[in-house]
């Protein structure tokens, strides 16, 4: 027995010289004895079941688990036909198991099975799920199943990797998802060209009334003069949302003669100049735009931003095609539009509520067509899908850092404990830069005084910093595992430095700098560049310098930052005035300027609306006044 023990936990010994026909192996003192867990040993098992394979596959061995955790060693006179079995198993046991529960293109189901043992079980209740679950290292999923805490509970810890074959992630607990240790990853980029081929496949059926006249059609009407169109060639479409999506309509638009205007404060005119594309300001777009293409995420600032007062400053019979979120047109205001003649015709192919609710206003209007969310359904565009979050899923199981992740990764305790509060300072700080920003930004600039400066791991503090930059601008979740991957694709360069510095912290200071516009002059440095700093005290993240002026201001809500004369009397207007608008100010600073001015920076509990902020700066003396929400 303790021969054959040996055996396995030494491969290099030969078993086969045991004078014995039969013998076992004590799994679980093997197991201690290697310093093992339970929840290793499946995996360890089969890789051991094939190092005795090799070993005794001239000797016509078999071998078989027994229950009490027992492997059983056995000779036998058909060695071959056993062997050939003993090397099946081991290597189904060692290769990961992938959950399908939803149809997936067979590209991406080959991709999966060259090295894991792929489950496809569709239509499972909530219920079968959570029992089958336990058993699977990784699950890929489209829209309709949703992997919620429960199902991460049920797993007991073995699933490793969530797949989303899509972009949106509305159905996976990312919260649970990370506190449980679990990858989750999507893929955002092979439905592009399919979303841009169906937005201009709306614009044109729009302008020629396709949909209308096929249903005339099939109601066995002929009326030619009733559908006449408007030509597309030399019409102006406004882009708004120039990504990766509303870049491609705008090359397709172009081959069909139509001028092109995008809006989208986060792109790089460069790129849009380099396809014959002019950026403008979202009001120009809406007064100079014929027909109008929707492509931006859906975001606080985004929603419903397609309203009433947008539609009324848009030229009279404009036409709006949108392909990207339900929720970035305020539905009823449409219907209004259209009703007015404002707007003379929509194509729609998402909607607020999907599917749309009974007594929807838009759906069955004649100057409406609707398509069921179809901008990723073509086979080519479900095939790249799959193979896209097939080559994800497998890279996140070999343990490589996914670039489409969309939680952070587990980091250890210690070093995220001694880190927290400078992780969220990194964070405000970026997202107070990019809400001054104007025009975009192509370069920051980190710096970090520390007394640790030879050794700091700043991966985490740059990570939660691109975040900040970011995250406000897109749907899309930054952390450690992709921030660096989206900066790079937005061309935005992160230079990093760090300085040494007295004290006994991990940090002293983070100071960020933006090459950009800004729109609050009072953040701008005297080299030009926006520039804020923040530490830590107590625990709590702490603005201490916005552009030359000192400041001390804790980052625990929003903020107004203000410019004014250094007069008497000049907070106790503000005050007033945010008062009975029922803002409450937590906290302020004041610090004064070699110009005779003086900066102000209030903490507020409440959303200031555009009208007070007119109040405010309708005050004599005011020099700038800006929001940033936090």
């Amino acid at each position: 027995m303790r021969g054959a023990q040996a055996a396995v936990a030494s491969p290099s010994m030969d078993p086969t010289t045991a004078p014995v026909k039969m013998f076992c192996v004590d799994w679980n003192r093997c197991s201690r004895n290697q310093g093992l867990t339970r929840d290793c040993l499946p995996e360890r098992l089969a890789q051991w079941l094939k190092i005795l394979h090799h070993a005794l596959q001239t000797k016509g061995f078999a071998a078989r688990r027994h229950a009490g955790n027992r492997i059983v060693m056995r000779r036998t006179t058909n060695g071959p036909l056993l062997r050939r079995a003993l090397v099946c198993r081991a290597s189904q046991e060692s290769r990961p198991t992938v959950l399908i529960p939803e149809k997936l293109g067979d590209a991406g189901l080959n991709l999966l099975r060259r090295s894991c043992n792929v489950d496809c079980s569709y239509d499972l209740s909530p219920e079968d799920l959570k029992a089958k679950i336990s058993l699977c290292d990784a699950i890929i999923v489209r829209s309709g199943t949703k992997v919620t805490r429960e199902v991460f509970e049920a797993s007991k810890g073995r699933l490793r990797v969530v797949g989303r074959a899509g972009v949106g992630i509305d159905n996976v607990d990312l919260q649970a998802a990370t506190e449980l240790g679990c990858l989750v990853v999507n893929a955002p980029t092979a439905n592009t060209v399919a979303a841009a081929e169906h937005g201009v496949a709306l614009l044109c059926a729009l302008a020629r009334n396709v949909a209308q006249a096929d249903a005339s059609m099939k109601e066995g009407k002929w009326a030619r003069t009733k559908y006449v169109g408007v030509s597309l060639v030399d019409k102006t479409l406004a882009v708004m949302g120039f990504g990766k999506v509303g870049s491609e309509v705008a090359r397709r638009a172009k081959g069909l003669g139509m001028k092109v205007i995008a809006h989208d404060p986060y792109a790089s005119a460069d790129r849009a100049r380099a396809i014959g594309v002019e950026l403008v300001s979202f009001d120009e777009a809406l007064g100079r735009g014929d027909f109008f293409s929707l492509h931006m995420p859906l975001t606080d600032s985004t929603k419903g931003i397609f309203n009433k007062a947008a539609f009324a400053k848009m030229k009279k019979g404009a036409r709006i095609v949108n392909v990207a979120r339900g929720e970035v047109i305020n539905e009823a205001d449409l219907a209004v539009a259209l009703e007015e003649g404002t707007v003379a015709q929509a194509a729609l192919d998402v909607f607020c509520s999907e599917p749309p609710e009974e007594g929807n206003p838009l759906v069955n209007r004649p100057d409406v067509v609707c398509t069921p969310h179809l901008g990723a359904s073509t086979v080519e565009a479900q095939e790249g899908v799959a193979v896209e979050i097939a080559e994800a899923v497998l890279g996140a199981l070999n343990g490589e850092l996914a670039a489409t992740a969309v939680n952070a990764p587990m980091v250890a305790a210690d070093v995220l404990e001694e880190l927290r509060p400078y992780v969220a300072l990194a964070d405000r700080l970026g997202r107070i830069a990019v809400q001054l920003c104007v025009g975009g930004m192509n370069s920051v600039k980190l710096s970090y005084a520390s007394p640790r400066s030879d050794d700091l791991d700043t991966r985490l503090l740059r990570a939660m910093a691109i975040k900040g930059l970011i995250e406000p601008t897109t749907t899309s979740i930054i952390n450690l595992v992709n921030a660096d991957f989206t900066a790079k694709k937005r061309g935005l360069k992160i230079v990093e430095e760090s300085v040494p510095a007295e004290g006994s912290e991990v940090l002293k200071k983070i100071t960020l700098t933006v090459k950009s516009n800004s729109k609050f002059t009072g953040a701008v440095n005297a080299a030009g560049e926006i520039e804020l700093a923040g530490e830590v005290v107590n625990g709590v993240p702490y603005l201490t310098k916005v552009g030359d002026n000192m400041v001390e201001v804790a980052l625990v809500g929003s903020l107004l930052l203000g410019r004014q004369q250094d007069r008497p009397g000049m907070i106790g207007q503000v005050g007033t005035i945010l008062g009975s608008a029922g803002v409450n100010i937590s906290f302020m600073t004041v610090a004064r300027t070699a110009a005779g001015e003086a900066l102000v920076a209030l903490g507020v509990d409440e959303t200031p609306d555009h009208a007070i902020l007119e109040k405010v700066m309708a005050i004599p003396s005011i020099e700038e006044v800006t929001f940033i929400d936090m």
